[in-house]
């Protein structure tokens, strides 16, 4: 075929498959088609069917973006795969609340407007043992709003130490920037004392913050003053002591401190996600005393921030788990962190068995930020190399880690049942 042969736009919106779709859609496929051909004779090649391409393009642009993935990576909390998978009681509480109106800022005892911060904060203190609570819509967030509303034109004393770029660029002191409050750095990148945050003090001090230094670790010769220490000194100057814990566990996972350690050790306000180690959606936890979380409630910022109704009820299904320690772990995240080894290695022979793979001791990781040291034993099914892309676009996605010319399938983040799909996906893989 010659480019001379191609048909026009109008010519090819005639034929009568094409009749009665939306124009404007039909009329943006045609011309896409229609270069991708013109690109196909020019490298010698047949542009194939154009009616039949204008329909594969069309129904392509209508399938959804985002899909549910498998994750075989052994990251537990991946951020780049949506961090924590929800529990059935928090799907079935967005469920509930999404599929109709709700009381989200309707007050139906008094019957007058109420506020949506109103339905968690009772939780989030009996679980925390705060004052008050405030939740908006992710970490970062909430440590902006305390920024803003404690520090906006003042000084935030921080550890040099403590200044940390965390994913897709999220760093401290641009976050400080834009809070409208100037950065005083303390100590050194290794070692900072209280004797540094007590001599940065002075009459623009606005609060002291301390930062979890979530994906990496300072090792060897360091040292960072205790949060009852920094307590002492924000206590001696009467300034606010916020500390910012990323990911957040409730129960206690590792070494990782919970917003209750923080609160007894002197925290004034503790900031953490509600979507890594909580196992819940993306959510920014705000937890402290009174006075000082009711100032965030009133800055402005608050409305620009505030989490919508669908991840309220999803934190509210996700908080419900945490009191019970029987039902603690349903959360997907704390199952597949705590599931013993024989469990994990059994589940990738069995996917080993389906598809005849070969069994390989692995090493997960939690990711999100949070335990970067921690190694978690795992087991994974390794296949072919060749078969990690197939697997990465297939129906469902399958994405998993390549290694040593090898694609390793880990079992610590796969269910039962979803390495069933996955057995089915390397199947039709290699078809």
């Amino acid at each position: 075929m010659r480019l001379r042969d191609l048909p026009s736009v109008d010519e090819v919106l005639r034929d009568e498959r094409l009749v009665g779709l939306p124009r404007g859609l039909a009329v943006d496929a045609t011309r896409r088609v229609l270069e991708l051909a013109r690109t196909a004779i020019r490298d010698g090649a047949a542009p194939g069917p154009i009616v039949e391409a204008v329909l594969d393009e069309l129904e392509s642009s209508r399938r959804p973006s985002l899909r549910r993935v498998l994750n075989a990576t052994g990251v537990l909390v991946h951020t780049n795969l949506g961090r924590a998978p929800l529990a059935d009681e928090a799907l079935a509480r967005v469920v509930e609340v999404g599929s109709g109106y709700s009381n989200l800022e309707y007050d139906l005892e008094r019957g007058e407007r109420g506020s949506r911060q109103d339905h968690l904060a009772p939780l989030l203190r009996r679980l925390t043992g705060a004052e008050a609570a405030l939740v908006v819509n992710n970490n970062a967030a909430a440590v902006l709003l305390a920024l803003a509303a404690l520090g906006e034109g003042r000084e935030v004393v921080v550890s040099r130490g403590e200044l940390i770029e965390i994913g897709d660029g999220f760093r401290i002191p641009d976050v400080l920037a834009r809070s409208g409050a100037r950065l005083v750095e303390v100590g050194t990148t290794n070692r900072t004392r209280a004797t540094d945050y007590e001599r940065a003090i002075g009459p623009e001090t606005a609060l002291l913050l301390r930062v979890h230094q979530s994906n990496f670790r300072v090792v060897g010769f360091s040292e960072r003053p205790r949060l009852d220490e920094l307590a002492e000194v924000a206590r001696a100057h009467d300034l606010p002591l916020v500390d910012d814990l990323g990911s957040g566990s409730l129960g206690g996972v590792g070494d990782e401190p919970t917003p209750a350690e923080s609160l007894r050790a002197g925290a004034d306000l503790v900031c953490f996600s509600g979507d890594k180690l909580l196992g819940g959606p993306q959510a920014g936890i705000v937890v402290g005393r009174a006075d000082l979380v009711q100032q965030l409630r009133r800055h402005p910022l608050q409305r620009a921030l505030r989490a919508d109704k669908l991840t309220l009820a999803a934190l509210e299904g996700t908080l419900g788990l945490a009191f019970d320690p029987t039902t603690r772990d349903q959360a997907p995240v704390l199952r597949m962190l705590h599931e013993p080894l024989e469990v994990i290695l059994a589940r990738a022979e069995r996917l080993a068995e389906r598809v005849g793979g070969e069994v390989e001791e692995t090493v997960a990781r939690v990711g999100g930020g949070a335990l970067p040291l921690a190694e978690l034993p795992s087991a994974a099914c390794a296949v072919e190399e060749s078969l990690a892309q197939r697997l990465r676009t297939g129906n469902p996605p399958v994405v998993a880690l390549v290694r040593d010319g090898r694609t390793l399938l880990d079992c610590r983040t796969l269910t039962d049942a979803e390495a069933e799909e996955v057995a089915a996906a390397v199947v039709a893989a290699r078809a």
